[in-house]
């Protein structure tokens, strides 16, 4: 290991986390978008510490610059300059490079074997936090690249994290071979359940609860689409939406509103059905402080029943 204590590199990328974390919340909030400029510095800053930390083991330290690279493609837009010449050659790429850094990586820890005396789990934890939140954006689940990417970071900076200041001593031992990634994705979905729960109070509340919907969407005024963070549900255009591109920035997604709400209104329609778009930056963000603090809820709530 490196001279620089492991208390402090964790301490470093804990602090570098949230005050990240924190920024991109308060975007994610005001504008739904968050720059990428966030991501790519916590993502440097990631890499310059965990070189810091596996300096003086060479395997460890190999399997890191490799794994970094792979972190660092997700964060930067190394792809655009290749979609002039094709839209699916940066696709291919990904492919590729997805097989070699998981097969790398696997194969090492078969030669070496996984631990203190072969690959060290922490780097373990890095891949499978990428692969999750790739898998996670590309069903659905996570909608936004920004959420990838906040889940992509937090694994990095914070593989892993096995000292919260409270969790049950039969849920303890977990953490330490548990990516703190996937701990903090745990916790903000605990968190979310908020929001089906609050929808479904707002639309009981004004006698407009239908079932299932109730739960991820609710009725507006034509005239307030263009000012929500909202996607359109009820009434649809379904000839328009093949046609009309996926909105990439705040900016083309309100001009889209505004295009349906135009078009509603000459329709003669006056309320739509229509579901959040919610900043799960923000959840993300608490699922982190809740793994500081209590470390995996769903681990803590098993051990006290």
């Amino acid at each position: 290991m490196a001279d620089v204590p492991t208390d402090l590199l964790t301490a470093s990328g804990v602090g570098l986390l949230l005050a990240g974390l924190l920024v991109a919340s308060v975007q994610d909030w005001k504008a739904r978008e968050v720059h990428d400029g966030i991501w790519q510095v916590l993502g440097i800053a990631g890499a310059v510490l965990g070189g810091f930390a596996y300096v003086g083991d060479a395997v460890a330290f190999a399997l890191w610059v490799v794994l970094a690279a792979f972190v660092l493609e997700h964060l930067f837009p190394w792809d655009a300059p290749l979609e002039r010449y094709s839209d699916r050659l940066p696709g291919w790429i990904e492919i590729v490079v997805y097989i070699a850094v998981t097969g790398t990586v696997l194969d090492t820890a078969l030669r070496y074997g996984v631990g203190s005396s072969g690959v060290p789990i922490a780097l373990l934890a890095v891949l499978a936090t990428v692969l999750l939140a790739r898998g996670l954006f590309e069903v659905g689940v996570l909608y936004g690249g920004a959420d990838a990417k906040a889940l992509i970071v937090a694994g990095f900076l914070v593989p892993l994290f096995a000292r919260p200041f409270w969790t049950p001593a039969s849920a303890a031992g977990l953490l330490a071979i548990y990516p703190f990634a996937l701990t903090v994705l745990i916790n903000a979905a605990l968190f979310a359940i908020v929001v089906p729960v609050g929808i479904a109070v707002r639309n009981a509340s004004r006698h407009e609860f239908e079932f299932p919907r109730g739960f991820t969407g609710y009725r507006i005024p034509v005239d307030e689409l263009p000012r929500r963070y909202v996607w359109l549900r009820d009434p649809t255009f379904s000839s328009r939406d093949a046609e009309e591109p996926e909105p990439e920035t705040t900016e083309e997604d309100r001009a889209l509103r505004e295009r349906q709400a135009a078009e509603l209104r000459r329709q003669g329609i006056v309320r739509v059905w229509v579901t959040p778009q919610l900043p799960f930056v923000l959840w993300i963000l608490a699922g982190v402080v809740a793994a500081l603090v209590a470390g995996n809820l769903a681990f803590d709530v098993g051990a006290l029943l």
